[in-house]
């Protein structure tokens, strides 16, 4: 719901401040969407998760982009440059989607 002043009244229930963890997004995209996968691998498991799904519009998806290249940059501003491993983006075991096992 809008105020007078065209700001956004958002609430956030308890459980959903609670937070879901995750530490693999898995992004994939359609002409008139997007689908951001995010999921929790436990190490030694050969399954993973899918956590929470996330549809967005080609434009959300892009101002979500510049959101996080802003508070990234205001994050190592802060505390040092964030270290990725040298093989980049690629996730560190083989895997298989759908109902198949990694």
């Amino acid at each position: 719901m809008e105020n007078q002043d065209n700001q956004i009244n958002i609430e956030l229930s308890a459980e959903v401040a609670e937070g879901t963890y995750s530490n693999l997004a898995i992004i994939s995209h359609s002409t008139s969407e997007f689908v951001v996968d995010f999921v929790r691998m436990m190490p030694g498991t050969p399954k993973a998760n899918v956590k929470s799904r996330i549809i967005l519009t080609p434009e959300h998806a892009k101002r979500l982009l510049f959101a996080l290249q802003d508070n990234i940059s205001k994050y190592e501003s802060q505390n040092g440059k964030i270290k990725v491993p040298d093989n980049g983006f690629v996730p560190p075991v083989p895997m298989a989607f759908g109902g198949g096992e990694a």
